[in-house]
């Protein structure tokens, strides 16, 4: 997997060895072409971060920071190092998800949530994650296709797209 464009364009992610399932170029592609204006300067946030594919593409297309958060030390280990390795920064975080969203008050622009397929149910998490956003701010969700859809209250539907067994949902907070 590589990083699509940006100041790190080509640049190889390697990817944990079991446990995630990384986004397919096509669809990432797809996502930040949908996301161009808002990438830059944006403060980041990669939920269930895996590979960190997502928060790196954005660190590459000119966002001004990212958290990644990982619970699996596996995947955490090789997060570090694309980290590294890409050399735009970011924070690596080694927590559960849930207990990261419930502790802290910093606001993202930019959140994405790609949990595993059989994470339960995401309408919880995006309720928090919903907490966590700047007004305006967006979220992007990646589940399989068939799952059930995310409904919050303070999150209203932008985009809804299918990649092959991809569902990508992309969400915004309400401007205040």
């Amino acid at each position: 997997m590589r990083i699509i464009a940006g100041t790190a364009k080509g640049r190889r992610l390697a990817v944990p060895a079991r446990g995630t399932r990384p986004l397919t170029g096509r669809a990432r592609e797809a996502v930040f072409s949908s996301l161009a204006a808002m990438v830059p300067g944006a403060d980041v946030l990669d939920l269930y971060a895996g590979s960190g594919s997502l928060g790196l593409e954005a660190l590459s297309r000119g966002a001004a920071s990212c958290v990644f958060v990982e619970r699996e030390p596996a995947s955490a280990a090789v997060l570090r190092r694309n980290v590294g390795a890409v050399g735009l920064g970011g924070t690596v975080v080694v927590q559960d998800v849930d207990r990261f969203l419930q502790t802290g008050d910093v606001t993202y622009d930019l959140v994405f949530i790609d949990p595993p397929y059989a994470a339960r149910d995401i309408d919880l998490v995006l309720d928090h994650v919903a907490g966590r956003m700047a007004s305006g701010g967006v979220a992007v969700v990646h589940r399989r296709v068939g799952e059930p859809a995310s409904d919050v209250e303070f999150l209203s539907l932008i985009t809804d797209r299918r990649y092959g067994d991809a569902h990508i949902r992309v969400l915004r907070k309400e401007e205040a």
